[in-house]
């Protein structure tokens, strides 16, 4: 049986410095998810562009003034991708044990199952 490739998931915070980059390290190493991480602002560490979206099989923003960002600039390449807003406020600092547990929570509920717990 051939296997899958692995499911490509996208975080978007505003300045790809905190949320999303944390979000993006949890997946280090993991056998079954790629994960990258992009800010909406001009200023951001990786700026989001129409690449990281077609990448993308999901793509996870942490407020919901990232998905009306991605929406006014990318409508197109968002057709048909799932987009999902975690609701984590700008409160963390990078590798925040409570951004941490958060992520896993929120990623959990959408999931169904924690991905990130081991085989």
């Amino acid at each position: 049986m051939p296997e899958l490739p692995p499911c490509q998931l996208l975080f978007i915070c505003s300045q790809n410095r905190w949320r999303s980059l944390t979000a993006e390290r949890l997946f280090d190493g993991h056998p079954e998810v790629v994960a990258r991480s992009a800010g909406t602002e001009p200023g951001a560490r990786t700026r989001v562009a129409a690449g990281h979206l077609g990448w993308a099989d999901v793509i996870f923003v942490m407020e919901k003034k990232h998905a009306d960002r991605l929406r006014a600039k990318f409508a197109g390449e968002l057709r048909g991708k799932a987009l999902v807003n975690l609701r984590i406020p700008d409160d963390y600092q990078f590798q925040d044990a409570a951004l941490v547990a958060l992520l896993r929570q929120r990623l959990h509920t959408y999931f169904g199952h924690d991905l990130l717990a081991a085989p």
